[in-house]
Parts: C-alpha cells; sequence; structure tokens
C-alpha cells in the first residue's frame, strides 16, 4: 500500500515507517500537525507530541517526501483528532493513491483510537506495527536498527533535565531498563516519562540533522519528577555521501523525489467531517413477516439471551437479500425486548457460500455500525455451513445479548504485529459478565494479514498465538481461563492432518498452561471443553477457525476440575431413561460452580442404537430410511435432554440459566429444519410437562439447530448424528 506517515519527530513514528516499508509498503509522504504558536514547545496534549516541532520540517529534505504540516493546531477540549482529519483529507485529496496512515502507537488506546476513527472516515488503513510489542525489545530494536535519537523531554522519576535531555537512547538504555525495575516506568516513554527527536535513521537517504545549540528549559521543578524540555536554538543538515535505504531503491517513493523538501501547507478552516462525512442510513425496512417464514429461537437467561433467526423460504436464492432480511427480522425482535444492536455481545453469522463473504460483509455493515453500537461493535465469527442442503435460506444469524450493556469490548482496526487487526465493524473480544467471548481467529500473519504457509497445523498454531494476544489484554490466557474452544475445520483438511491438529493444539495449550503457572506462582486453571466441528468453508479459505470463550476471574475461587460430582440424589427417569456408564463417554463439562456450566454432549451411530435399544417407546423397525432417521431422532433428541437437565441438574443450574445451545446435525443424514425443529422442540415439551420445570419460551424453540457436515469431540472423527453445545450462566449471579 502507498502510505502516508505521521511524523512527530519522535523514535516511534520513524521505526513506525521503517515496520511499514519493512512489510513491503511505500512511505510516499509525511504529515505532521504544526502548533500554532512557533515559541511554544510544548502543548499539553495525549495525541500529539509538539517537542522539537521546529525541526520536523528539516525531515522532508533528509527523506526526499514531500511533508504536510497543518497549520495552527491547537489542543481541543474532549478530542483531538479534527486537525488529523482535515491534515489526512488534504493528502488524500493531493495524491489520491495513498490508501494507508502510519502512526508509533504503541500502548496508548487513546492515539490508536482516534487515528483509526480518522482512517475510517477517509477509508484509508491504519498501520501500527509497534502496536503491543514489548517495550524492552522494542527498544532494543530501534536501536539496533539505526534510530538515532535524542531526548527532549524528561518527565518521570530518576530522570533529571539537566542530566539526560540531550541524551542518545542507546546511551540511556540500561539506565531506563534500571528506572523500570525501580518505579516501574515504561522503557519507551509511552507513559508520558520522555520524549525524543529522530537526528538520523535509514531513512534519512539524504542528511542526518545536526544539533548545535539547544537551551534546557524547565517546567517544573518537582523534586520527586522534575520536568524540563530540550528547546532547539540552531541546527543545521549533514548532507550523507553514500545515500542508503534499508532494503530497496523502491521503499521510498521515487515519484516525489523531485519535491526534495517540499512542504505543503495545509491551512485549518472552520469546515469539520459533517461536510466531508455522512452517516449511513441503517434504518432496516419493515419486514413483511406475512411474506417471509422464520426459524426463530431464543433463551430465557434473565441477564443474557440467545436469539437465533433464519428464513425457511430462500429471497430467489440471493444471499444479499436473505441475509438483509434476517438482519432486519433480527433487529425487530431485539426491539421488542427493548434492545438495539449496542446491546448485542456477540454475532454467528452463518452463510452457505464463502466465495460471497464480501457481500455478506457489504450488507452486514448496513445494520451494524460503529455508530449504532457505541458501547462497541459485537465480535463475531461467520462460518460457511450447508444451509440450503438441510432447507434454510443462504443466511443464518445468531446473536447473543445483554440488558446489561456493560462491556468491554477490544477493537483494534489497525494493521499491526500484535493480532490479526478487525477492520470491519466487529471486534476481537468482547468480556461481558466475566465472560470474554473471542471473534473466530484464523491462522493470519498479523503483520501481513495472510494466511501462514504450513498447512492446518501451522494455522492452529497462528491461531492459538493470535487468540493468547488478545486474551493478554484482558489479563487472562487461553490456557489457564479458557471455558471452551469450537474449533472449525474445512473439509479440505484429511483425517490424518486434523489428528495433527489435534495433538499440535493439545501440546501447546500444555506448554503455554506450564509457563502461565509458573510465571503467576498459581496452580488455579480451567481444563476447557473442546468441539471440533467440520465445514465446507471458512474466511480466506483457511483450512481452521479457533473460536474460544474464557472465563476471566474477578478474584473469587473457582473450580479447577472439570467434572464436578453429582449431588447424589436419584435423577427422576424422562422417558424411562436411567443413569448407566457409558452415559459419561458421551458429555464434556466445564463448571464453575454457582457461575458457569459448559457442556458437550456426544451422540455417535453407536450411542444412538443403545438409545433406541433401551427406549421404552421403540418402534419396530421400519424399512423406509426417511422414518428410520425420524424415530431415531426422536428418540436421540428426548436423550440429549434427559441428559442435559441431568447435568445441570447435578451442578445446580436449570433451564432459565442457558445462555446458549447449539444443536449440531450433520447434512448428510438429509432430515430438514421442517422435521428437526418440532422433533427437538417436542422433546423439550415432554420435557418440561414431566419435570414441572420452566424450559420453554412459548412456541419459540430454546435452542438453535446449525447444520455441520460433521462434529466431534476428535478431529479426526467428526461423526456423531447429533452434537450439543450448551454453555449456561447462572441467571442471578
Amino acid at each position: 500500500m502507498k502510505v502516508v506517515a505521521l511524523v512527530s519527530g519522535g523514535k516511534d513514528s520513524c521505526y513506525a515507517m521503517m515496520k511499514s516499508i519493512h512489510y513491503g509498503h511505500q512511505i510516499v509522504a509525511l504529515a505532521n500537525l504544526l502548533p500554532a504558536d512557533d515559541d511554544v514547545d510544548e502543548l499539553d496534549s495525549y495525541m500529539y507530541q509538539t517537542v522539537g516541532h521546529q525541526i520536523i520540517v528539516s525531515y522532508a529534505e533528509c527523506m526526499g517526501l514531500p511533508l504536510h504540516q497543518e497549520l495552527g493546531y491547537r489542543t481541543t477540549q474532549g478530542d483531538e483528532v479534527e486537525d488529523m482529519f482535515i491534515l489526512l483529507r488534504e493528502v488524500k485529496r493531493q495524491i489520491p493513491e495513498v490508501t494507508a496512515v502510519s502512526s508509533g502507537a504503541i500502548a496508548s488506546d487513546y492515539q490508536r483510537l482516534r487515528v483509526e476513527s480518522v482512517c475510517s472516515r477517509l477509508g484509508l488503513v491504519s498501520l501500527a506495527y509497534l502496536w503491543k510489542q514489548d517495550q524492552s525489545l522494542l527498544l532494543q530494536e530501534m536501536i539496533a536498527n539505526g534510530i538515532l535519537a535524542v531526548t527532549v523531554k524528561v518527565a518521570a522519576m530518576g530522570l533529571v533535565p539537566g542530566k539526560h535531555l540531550g541524551k542518545e537512547i542507546a546511551f540511556l538504555n540500561a539506565y531506563l531498563h534500571k528506572l523500570k525495575e525501580l518505579y516501574g516506568i515504561n522503557v519507551c516513554g509511552e507513559g508520558g516519562e520522555y520524549e525524543t527527536l529522530t537526528l538520523d535513521c535509514p531513512l534519512f537517504i539524504n542528511a542526518r540533522i545536526v544539533l548545535d545549540e539547544y537551551q534546557v528549559v524547565r517546567h517544573s521543578s518537582d523534586s520527586i519528577a522534575p520536568v524540563g524540555i530540550l528547546h532547539p536554538l540552531k541546527f543545521h543538515l549533514e548532507k550523507k555521501v553514500d545515500i542508503q535505504s534499508l532494503t530497496s531503491p523502491d521503499n521510498i517513493s521515487e515519484t516525489y523525489v523531485q519535491k526534495l523538501g517540499t512542504v505543503f501547507e495545509v491551512e485549518d478552516t472552520l469546515e469539520r467531517c459533517e461536510d466531508t462525512f455522512k452517516s449511513l442510513d441503517c434504518s432496516a425496512d419493515p419486514i413483511d413477516d406475512l411474506a417471509h417464514k422464520f426459524n426463530i429461537s431464543r433463551t430465557n437467561n434473565k441477564r443474557t439471551l440467545s436469539l437465533s433467526c433464519s428464513l425457511q423460504d430462500s429471497c430467489n436464492g440471493d444471499l444479499r437479500e436473505d441475509l438483509k432480511t434476517v438482519l432486519a427480522k433480527t433487529e425487530s425482535l431485539l426491539a421488542g425486548f427493548g434492545f438495539g444492536w449496542e446491546n448485542v455481545v456477540y454475532i454467528h453469522l452463518y452463510i452457505d457460500e464463502m466465495s460471497k463473504f464480501s457481500e455478506a460483509n457489504e450488507t452486514y455493515v448496513k445494520f451494524i455500525t460503529q455508530q449504532r453500537c457505541p458501547f462497541g461493535v459485537p465480535s463475531r465469527s461467520t462460518v460457511e455451513m450447508p444451509l440450503v442442503e438441510m432447507g434454510f435460506s443462504k443466511a443464518y444469524m445468531e446473536v447473543l445479548a445483554s440488558s446489561n450493556k456493560d462491556k468491554k469490548v477490544l477493537h483494534v482496526q489497525s494493521i499491526s504485529s500484535w493480532a490479526p487487526s478487525c477492520i470491519g465493524p466487529y471486534s476481537q473480544a468482547t468480556l461481558h459478565d466475566n465472560i470474554l467471548h473471542m471473534a473466530g481467529q484464523l491462522g493470519l500473519d498479523p503483520p501481513t494479514m495472510n494466511l501462514c504457509s504450513g498447512g492446518a497445523s501451522a494455522e492452529l498454531e497462528l491461531a492459538l498465538r493470535n487468540c493468547e494476544a488478545v486474551a493478554k489484554c484482558f489479563r487472562c490466557s487461553i490456557s489457564t481461563s479458557a471455558i471452551m474452544f469450537v474449533v472449525y475445520c474445512s473439509k479440505r483438511v484429511s483425517s490424518s492432518e486434523r489428528h495433527d491438529m489435534q495433538e499440535k493444539l493439545e501440546t501447546i495449550l500444555r506448554q503455554m498452561r506450564i509457563f502461565q503457572l509458573q510465571e503467576q506462582n498459581t496452580c488455579k486453571a480451567l481444563d476447557p471443553v473442546v468441539l471440533y466441528v467440520l465445514v465446507p468453508d471458512l474466511p480466506k479459505s483457511a483450512c481452521v477457525e479457533i473460536k474460544p470463550v474464557l472465563y476471566v476471574d474477578d478474584g473469587t475461587e473457582i473450580a479447577t476440575e472439570t467434572i464436578t460430582e453429582s449431588s447424589g440424589s436419584e435423577a427422576p427417569h424422562y422417558w424411562g431413561f436411567k443413569q448407566e456408564n457409558w452415559h459419561d463417554s458421551c458429555i464434556q463439562k466445564l463448571v464453575v460452580p454457582g457461575k458457569i456450566c459448559a457442556v458437550t454432549l456426544s451422540i455417535t451411530s453407536e450411542d444412538a442404537a443403545k438409545i433406541c435399544f433401551h427406549s421404552v417407546s421403540a418402534d419396530s423397525v421400519n424399512d423406509d430410511q426417511y422414518l428410520q432417521y425420524k424415530s431415531l431422532m426422536e428418540k436421540s433428541s428426548r436423550f440429549c435432554f434427559y441428559l442435559l437437565d441431568k447435568v445441570m441438574a447435578d451442578n445446580g443450574f436449570g433451564w432459565e440459566d442457558l445462555m446458549s445451545l447449539r444443536i449440531y446435525i450433520p447434512a448428510s443424514l438429509q432430515m430438514s429444519i421442517a422435521m428437526l425443529l418440532p422433533t427437538f422442540n417436542k422433546a423439550l415439551l415432554e420435557l418440561s410437562e414431566a419435570s414441572q420445570k420452566k424450559v420453554l419460551n412459548g412456541e419459540e424453540p430454546i435452542f438453535n439447530i446449525v447444520p455441520v457436515i460433521g462434529a466431534g469431540r476428535s478431529a479426526s472423527s467428526m461423526s456423531n448424528i447429533i452434537t450439543c453445545e450448551l454453555l449456561g450462566q447462572k441467571s442471578w449471579a
């Protein structure tokens, strides 16, 4: 991509340019915000460094690139993005081929979010290759890669203006690490401990800056952390005889060599975003319920409910129209509970053709936007499922929504080395009620956003690393805090590759867990439930997608065992089922007592044979295969609900605590949703009547039937006839 680099003069913005070039991008222009008063060294800004701004103009000549400066920048109470918007808008007007913006944000969400906001409004991509990098390693990298920068501001314990201003970062490196050990400072200065001015780096192909004379100005004489700045009085450029570049002659644009040293002044104006940026009209068209037949389900958890919607009849086989109809209906259903999209925590989007993923996204963004989700856009997982094959339309959506809007959303749109960006309207993760719902992660290389090479196992390993990077932002780990992993496998992956992939997952999690427990000096760790689902295709034609759900400990004690003992009371024998030893092999569960219950239930063909044999209401064998499958499904559905009811009751949970219940059915059974829904709903009704428990929500099912190629607890054998995935949370907790 052709990039305009935001430069402050500091080491971070310069090294961010070098990283952008390293990953194949081309710097074509520089952009800088200039204080209104040239005599003022520093403005009180969380957004921009202004110390040393008098020298920034020389960067144009040093690099041989045009520099665009927005004149008259002043701090803006409440926010600081409009001057940047004006500046970058003008750059884009003059250089239309610019598609990305480079910035040096390392840990500041304040900076990152505002750069991303401006980029989003201007249709640009944010590049933040320093984001979330280890600061000790990053500082050493900068020094090793030729960043020659001196301190121009100090404001931290242990940093003395008269002693440490004007010193090179290479000289201060060891001392900064000593201050980190003593006082916990950020060694890259991300907490405002110090600021720098870059005098030379490999990008300065024409000249280096020599600081001839400067003045140390004390802003504060605080005895603990005095504040001082370096005010440049005189400097000159020293021409470089041997012109060297970072990688190749193409890494810095040759288009603008003739404009060597050119500085473009962008005048501030009163016009703001409203004259260039218009919000999309996201209001949905009214849905004619008489024209469509919907499959609707919802759980009845008082805190967080799962709501799913699909069409029984496709809109002329058009994915866009099907999804638009489903989105509009979902919006209407949410409104019935007094909810909007801002109440949604997570979205599962199932589509019938992954080749039309971009079309699905285009429709999706017309409903779910930043403006309509002021608390953060929901996290999302998108996979292809054999929908049409089982009587669904081409789009099917499930949302997890809550009346409690108190949630923490991580939405990083910048491309970085941290984890894959989410440029679209969905976030990496959402923390709500101690449960971290993470977006499906692919084996993407974060800085390039390309799938890694090496096949399914390599993709899985990188996907896990990406998940861990996201989890760390919430001070937890997938190795110790995971409740459940759902691993979507593409049908292109062979059985042997899936076996290797499962071994890789178990090995990596075990290694992560050992490291995590040693680092935290604790023995607390959850043993997660793992479910493998075989699907037709995944985004970017990936081999694997991982969707973790984590329990983020609030400080209270948690269970460290997956299996908890039953209360000892005799379980009711609904439909004549009695507890048998083989039942335990069907169940995998994790329970955080009084809080979380996660269960997967697997019914294989062998299990189904036992169920039908032992069923009191077993019918004689019918020669019609469809009727055989129908009879098998009726008996198996009863067994599933009997066993799920028992597991929840044994651990102190009820159906009112149900957050979500997915029932995966393989398309190879050739059973349509029109047959499956009433079959499972009838079984639940019978359970409700027999147990006198509040199980149903009137006519709407409390489960979602999801068509798959296969599912199971083992990656190499996903041949279950029925697979249930249940997540419960105490509704009163």
